[in-house]
């Protein structure tokens, strides 16, 4: 049986939205997801408000094995947001991953274009905690001076990939973390100063 979407769709997609606009404009910095809502597992409340609030019909999502792996994830995404599961992480507009370390290199991703790098994909990493773990600090766009965020699990080679996904700027990838009530981006633009 499929769980519920948003109580109320519209506050709830307008409240995640600014959370998704802040979390971009303020690389780092945690959002919290205070929306009603239970997604079936493993799809936490966080990659599935981003899920509702941004993916529908014309917008290819890729899920990792562990996400693919549920009907009812795949059902919940198919009914509630309308969006076509794609195999093909080149061809994703979404990409939601439950297993961060497990997730393939950026760049295998849609990066966009040079005349459309805003065409590539956004991948939604799912973390445990955005409070404690690895600590990265960061600079760039949207930071005063320097920024640090802490989260786990992330991939082991984590800086290497912003730093290489950062090399490709203007295009590129943008990140999203999400856990069960909060999210925080690491968008194309930010650099990583140094890895706890």
């Amino acid at each position: 049986m499929l769980t519920a979407a948003f109580a109320d769709p519209v506050l709830s997609a307008q409240a995640t939205f600014r959370a998704i606009l802040n979390a971009m404009a303020r690389p780092g910095s945690l959002q919290p997801v205070g929306v009603a809502l239970s997604p079936p597992p493993p799809l936490k409340k966080g990659s599935a408000a981003v899920a509702l609030t941004l993916c529908d019909q014309d917008t290819p999502v890729w899920l990792d094995a562990e996400l693919r792996a549920s009907v009812s994830v795949c059902e919940w995404l198919s009914f509630h947001c309308g969006c076509p599961l794609v195999g093909d992480p080149a061809t994703a507009a979404f990409a939601f991953a439950d297993r961060p370390a497990k997730a393939p290199a950026f760049e295998t991703f849609n990066i966009g274009t040079a005349d459309y790098p805003d065409r590539s994909t956004i991948i939604v990493l799912q973390v445990d905690t955005l409070w404690s773990g690895r600590g990265l600090v960061l600079s760039g766009p949207g930071i005063r001076d320097r920024s640090t965020l802490s989260a786990a699990p992330l991939p082991s080679d984590i800086g290497d990939r912003l730093a290489r996904n950062r090399s490709l700027f203007p295009q590129g990838v943008d990140l999203i973390l999400a856990t069960h009530d909060a999210i925080a981006a690491l968008p194309r633009s930010l650099r990583v100063v140094e890895e706890d």
